[in-house]
């Protein structure tokens, strides 16, 4: 069946890409259930969805759970390019470059931020400048490090990786469907490492982690979990150079978070 320009110029109003299959007496359109569901509030920029038409007889998954079947299979040379690779969502069309992640890739630790900033956009690694700077001493006082030395211990390293891969415009908050469509990323980054403590530092990665909306000062002070990894709530570094009295509540956060992994060390195997 071929579409006729009418029909073509209508897709095209509605956001959608079409080409054409081979004739068929009934075709189906498969498009990505949030492409309907969110379309009132979909950042008019974002590029259309393109539209594939499947054989008779076919059906067709939506491009979202295809998505997130392929990346749950990726090694960390594939993930990376995926992510440098991604045109998802409107992001890309801003950002100098996506910021993938730094650290060891089997640390104890994970911390998990929230969205780059201009800084972490134009160098690609998370966590850099002034906020950058505080983490990285935050974590040196309890002996930990970024940086990946020619003999790695992994209990004295951390990755560090945000939920949104692309800088939103602006440095404006994560919109919730940039941090659907980048969400398998981030999973995949942590069924990688396997790490022993995740440390969520800001309201995005709390709420991206623990789908919930409950204010970090109501969160912190105690441990929750991940998939079954213990996770610890914290503020975001940039948070803590505006408002400095928060400092010793982080702190805490990391003795917290400290001592949970040391815990989990000492525990004998199959222990409770």
């Amino acid at each position: 069946m071929s579409w006729t320009e009418r029909q073509r110029a209508m897709l095209a109003e509605m956001g959608l890409r079409v080409w054409d299959a081979p004739a068929t007496e009934s075709l189906a359109v498969a498009v990505a259930p949030e492409a309907a569901e969110a379309r009132p509030t979909r950042d008019p920029v974002e590029p259309p969805v393109t539209v594939a038409l499947p054989p008779p007889g076919a059906v067709a998954p939506p491009p979202t759970a295809i998505a997130s079947s392929a990346v749950a299979a990726m090694d960390w040379p594939a993930l990376r390019e995926a992510v440098a690779a991604c045109t998802a969502c409107s992001l890309h069309q801003s950002r100098r470059q996506t910021v993938f992640g730094v650290g060891h890739p089997q640390a104890h630790w994970m911390i998990v931020g929230e969205a780059p900033g201009e800084e972490e956009d134009r160098r690609g690694e998370p966590f850099v400048g002034r906020s950058g700077q505080l983490l990285d001493n935050m974590l040196r006082a309890i002996g930990l490090s970024r940086q990946t030395p020619e003999s790695p211990d992994p209990s004295k390293q951390v990755f560090i990786a945000n939920t949104l891969k692309c800088r939103p415009p602006g440095n404006r908050n994560p919109l919730p469907e940039e941090l659907a469509r980048c969400e398998g990323f981030l999973i995949r980054q942590i069924e990688l490492v396997q790490p022993k403590i995740i440390l969520a530092m800001g309201r995005f990665a709390v709420q991206s982690l623990l789908r919930s909306s409950a204010p970090i000062g109501q969160l912190r002070g105690r441990v929750h979990h991940y998939q079954g990894v213990p996770l610890v709530v914290t503020y975001h570094p940039a948070y803590l150079l505006r408002n400095l009295t928060e400092k010793a509540r982080a702190w805490d956060d990391l003795c917290l978070a400290q001592g949970t992994v040391e815990a989990s060390a000492a525990r004998p195997a199959g222990g409770a």
